[in-house]
């Protein structure tokens, strides 16, 4: 039962107030067909939509099967019309992109009804209105009266109590009006319908009852109402049963996304160009993040292949290479500016800085209080590392016995000594770890060399007597091989190169363009140990170096131990270092061999038993600490300067003549030509006494490299097994290398601790430091171009909040129907917001496909230029995070739109045409 008291409705424009209802009082009975009459203005539409929710009273009290609506909120109106009322507007009000189907089963939808029941009861609710034939047509393929009927059969979709028709036959012609009428008079025997019409003849031949307005008041009512007693009972029992059925409207995801999408199917072309619009800043990221990615893929194989090639080492004297090279990168930084005008010639003090800061990052390491540290956790290390190899300043004397020519000495290689280059070659050998010498200890893990490497011919190594020829990925080697493999002759290195550069044709007798596997595979070399060459004089007692004796030393290479050559390798195709000089890997059992053998001959034992006195020269070992003796009796002019530790003399560069300097000798930095003026700060007592320690050691260093104990063990080739000269690790992988960083750290917070801080270690990782460099420049610039490019998606983002509102102003109408079935605000917001993430997630995805499809002209542009195996290529986790950017900043762009939408008032909406 509907009742009203004393409704008035007041419309404010400006300082003008407009009484549209003045004290309007009303009771409706349950079921009957209700027409209300009156002139343009006088309330009848204003009445309409008070009764059906969509317009608030000013003041009065409406009241719904007993229930007061004085307290209702926009949530209880929405409820109100989706289970209690149906509308039918005379220009029917359907939305245009949805079926008939669809348009019916909408006002379910908000109910929460299944799929399978809003289907249903739609298409009874069709068949009541003739229509059961017309369920997939669109509006706009049907007449006025079948898009009345529709309208129609959707009002009465949810079983609502109250009818509400708004000039249901205004549009239509005078037989589709009757047959409309017809049908609303048939509905009216179990429901309550008002009629708002300017026709009074079809409202006196089908009504039951004519209300008349006039200036917003009732003036007339051909057939009142007054409810009885049990007209209030049976509003109480209808009470409850509303309080039962009465679940809040609400509009699934599902629903609103179903209604945007048919919405955007309505305007492809616009859609499309939207969502490309939108796409161009995610194919712009995606590209940058491809190219970054693939190139950090490369820089990452590439650390992956030199975990091999050049692992981390601990050296006896190293440098942290880390250190160093973010020190002197932060000397002058970018954007650095001077604090001095620019009148003159200023000097900025970073040669020196960079000299300070090369001796502060230099180390000297206690290998074997380490090497305890490993055995004692030999497991936690094994865990880490592929192979954990000791290296010993051990030489390999390898010779190739050549018919009845002297052999040929291979190994160690001879030819760059002969052009004075010899410590470049050391020196660059200390700075890489992994050697340059063409005959290399492999790995002791034959799966991790498998993994490197392709067997060519033959097989891997088993033992210390078995080698291997590395080739490059074209199975080719260098001269430089040629000569490492005694197939041309080290002796014949310097007059070729001499002829070379004076432009002579360069012969090799025995120089072949190519080589049979088999050929390779049958060569057989010989190992000489360095203390195998000294023979003891009977009569001097000594023993005697016979290298130079031709004789000698072929016997020698007869009798040594036999290598062979047993397989052929060459680096995977995915080995970035495939392109190289090649190499004989042979296997760390030829070092532990080598060691143990040397320790047995005749010469290291007596050395070894008698430390005191050299067993080559006779001479007794000096032993000088430097307490033994004052500085002030020595010529500084002795002293070795390359063993001087600078650093306590830094403090002195400002008094350094630079005219005196030799560049390419740092420690030249403090030889003042004769030393004069040193011998003289010395006398004066000018050096600090950290300074004349250094001295001091620098003095012994020099004795000692002259005759010392150490010095002839290593000409006889003799180095304990305990105390090797630098130890390498081949980490499993990137996450391992870290483990075995945090090893180290531990070891030595562990030797700090306990007192010993000069057991602190430093490792050496040169490549590992170069590599982590070009990954911080490849994110730099990485951020920097998407930085860049995300301006292009914010922008293409505003353009889509742009278009959300265009469509909000297209589809007010729709806005103001689904208000009308009793759609909330956030209902319709819902809608909208279901678009824009529509959008966004096909601009998204366009974004994605057009980045891969780039990708293959990128990837065979990048191959033809560079050679590198580098691809672009969009990482998975990555695509699927930029479509999710692309949705939620449509999402965002389009809240604005959306809430618009939400807010508009749904009686102005209904009205927009």
């Amino acid at each position: 039962m509907l009742i009203l008291r004393d409704i008035v409705k007041d419309y404010i424009t400006g300082d003008t107030t407009v009484r549209a209802l003045d004290k309007v009082n009303i009771n409706f009975r349950e079921n009957e067909f209700v027409s209300i009459l009156g002139p343009s203005g006088c309330g009848k539409t204003t009445l309409l939509n008070l009764i059906g929710g969509l317009d608030v009273y000013t003041s009065g009290d409406l009241l719904i099967n007993g229930k007061s609506t004085k307290t209702f909120t926009d949530e209880n109106r929405d409820t109100y019309r989706n289970h209690s009322i149906g509308f039918v507007f005379q220009s029917y009000n359907l939305i245009p992109h949805q079926s008939v189907l669809a348009n019916v089963e909408l006002a379910l939808t908000l109910s929460g009804v299944s799929k399978a029941e809003r289907r249903e009861r739609a298409i009874r609710a069709l068949e009541q209105v003739g229509l059961a034939d017309q369920l997939d047509k669109r509006p706009n393929q049907m007449s006025g009266g079948q898009m009345q009927r529709v309208a129609i059969a959707r009002a009465l979709i949810n079983n609502p109590d109250i009818l509400l028709a708004d000039e249901p036959t205004g549009a239509l012609d005078t037989e589709t009006s009757v047959q409309i009428m017809e049908l609303l008079k048939e509905i009216s025997k179990d429901k309550l319908i008002i009629m708002v019409t300017h026709n009074p003849d079809l409202a006196y031949e089908y009504s039951n009852r004519i209300i008349r307005c006039l200036d917003g008041k009732v003036i007339d009512d051909s057939n009142p109402f007054e409810p009885g007693e049990m007209d209030y009972v049976k509003e109480t029992v209808k009470a409850e049963d509303e309080k039962k059925k009465g679940k809040k409207p609400s509009m699934s995801l599902k629903t609103a996304f179903g209604l945007s999408l048919r919405n955007l199917s309505t305007k492809k072309a616009r859609t499309i160009l939207t969502a490309f619009a939108g796409s161009i800043g995610i194919i712009g990221i995606a590209l940058v993040l491809a190219l970054s990615t693939g190139i950090q893929n490369y820089v990452d194989k590439m650390q992956h292949d030199t975990l091999l090639a050049f692992p981390m080492s601990i050296e006896k004297e190293s440098m942290d290479m880390n250190s160093l090279t973010n020190t002197i990168m932060g000397m002058n930084p970018v954007g650095y500016v001077r604090d001095h005008e620019l009148d003159a010639i200023y000097v900025n003090g970073v040669f020196g800085e960079m000299i300070r800061s090369f001796m502060a990052q230099s180390n000297s390491n206690n290998i074997s209080s380490f090497c305890r540290y490993i055995e004692n956790n030999q497991d936690a290390f094994d865990k880490v590392c592929n192979d954990v190899q000791y290296k010993y300043a051990v030489p390999l004397n390898i010779y190739l016995e050549k018919d009845s020519k002297r052999p040929i000495q291979v190994n160690p290689s001879t030819m760059l000594d002969s052009l004075g280059a010899g410590s470049m070659m050391e020196m660059m050998d200390s700075f890489l770890g992994a050697g340059l010498s063409m005959w290399k200890e492999l790995v002791g893990n034959n799966e991790v060399v498998a993994e490197q490497y392709d067997l060519v011919y033959g097989r891997l190594p088993q033992d210390k007597s078995e080698i291997v020829v590395v080739v490059d990925g074209n199975n080719e080697i260098n001269e430089m091989m040629l000569y490492a493999l005694g197939l041309l002759d080290q002796a014949e290195f310097q007059s070729n190169l001499m002829s070379s550069l004076s432009g002579s044709d360069v012969k090799h007798e025995d120089l072949k363009e190519t080589y049979s596997f088999e050929e390779i595979c049958n060569l057989k070399y010989k190992l000489v140990l360095p203390c195998s060459y000294m023979v003891k004089n009977t009569k001097t007692g000594l023993w005697e170096d016979q290298k130079a004796n031709n004789s000698f030393v072929r016997k020698l290479v007869s009798e040594g131990f036999e290598l062979s050559v047993v397989g052929i390798v060459r680096p995977g195709e995915d080995n970035v270092l495939s392109v190289g000089t090649g190499g004989i890997g042979y296997t760390p059992e030829l070092i532990q061999y080598v060691l143990s053998e040397t320790a047995k001959s005749q010469v290291v034992k007596e050395q070894l038993a008698n430390p005191k006195k050299d067993v080559l020269t006779g001479l007794e070992f000096v032993d000088l600490s430097v307490n033994d003796f004052d500085l002030a009796d020595i010529d500084l002019k002795q002293i070795d300067m390359t063993y001087l530790d600078v650093g306590p003399f830094m403090s002195m560069a400002g008094d350094i003549d630079l005219s005196q300097i030799d560049i390419t000798n740092l420690t030249s930095l403090f030889n003042f030509g004769d030393m004069t003026d040193l011998q003289k700060k010395l006398m004066e007592g000018y050096l600090s006494d950290e300074q004349v320690i250094a001295l001091k050691q620098a003095y012994i260093d020099t004795v000692n490299s002259r005759c010392s104990y150490d010095r002839t063990m290593e000409i006889l080739g003799y180095q304990a097994p305990e105390s090797p000269t630098s130890i390498y690790f081949y980490p499993k992988s990137f996450e391992a290398k870290e483990e075995l960083n945090k090893m180290i750290d531990y070891y030595n917070e562990q030797v700090i601790a306990d007192g010993h801080p000069e057991y602190k270690i430093a490792p050496t990782d040169a490549i590992g430091a170069l590599l982590t460099t070009v990954t911080k420049v490849i994110n730099i610039v990485t951020y920097v171009l998407v930085v860049f490019v995300a301006i292009s998606l914010v922008v293409s983002s505003i353009m889509i909040g742009i278009i959300t509102y265009i469509s909000v102003l297209e589809r007010t109408k729709e806005i103001g129907i689904l208000r009308a079935i009793g759609a909330s605000k956030s209902d319709v917001s819902r809608v909208f917001n279901a678009e824009t993430i529509t959008i966004g997630l096909a601009a998204g995805i366009i974004g994605i496909i057009s980045t891969l499809i780039l990708e293959i002209p990128i990837n065979i542009l990048l191959e033809y230029l560079t050679h590198s195996g580098a691809k672009a290529v969009l990482p998975l986790p990555a695509a699927i995070i930029l479509i999710c950017i692309s949705v939620f900043l449509t999402f965002v762009a389009g809240l604005v739109p959306s809430s618009l939408a939400a807010k508009k008032d749904p009686v102005e909406a209904l009205r927009t045409e």
